[in-house]
């Protein structure tokens, strides 16, 4: 395997929660409501530091894609996919860009997207 050269990006950036490692910046986000299997999801004009898997058909809630799942360069994790083809002409314009999985990326300020909700105990709990 050659040299990993890593795309470095300036301003609010998204990064691989695994490893940190830039992958998008928050001025190419196109869309914050998608959902992906693990949750919410964001759709991206671009991305940088990634490399793609084979490309599949995949029956998805808005119909059939063929898509490529992209994995984070540095440490290998999926971090979400790329939409290739929409077989259905109200899906063309994700036709090239990227979804990158909420659950799977941080914000640039290093602060992950979910917050703990978990009830935790306080001193009037233990009274």
């Amino acid at each position: 395997m050659g040299r990993v050269f890593l795309v470095e990006l300036e301003g609010r950036t998204y990064k691989c929660k695994f490893c940190k490692t830039n992958l998008a910046l928050a001025e190419n986000v196109v869309s914050r409501g998608f959902h992906c299997r693990r949750g919410k999801a964001y759709l991206f004009s671009n991305v940088v530091n990634v490399t793609a898997g084979p490309i599949e058909e995949r029956m998805m809630l808005s119909g059939l894609h063929t898509v490529t799942d992209v994995y984070c360069v540095c440490c290998g994790q999926i971090v979400g996919w790329k939409y290739e083809t929409a077989h259905e002409q109200s899906q063309k314009y994700k036709e090239g860009k990227f979804v990158l999985e909420r659950g799977r990326i941080i914000d640039g300020l290093d602060s992950e997207f979910y917050i703990d909700t978990r009830p935790s105990s306080s001193d009037a709990e233990e009274a």
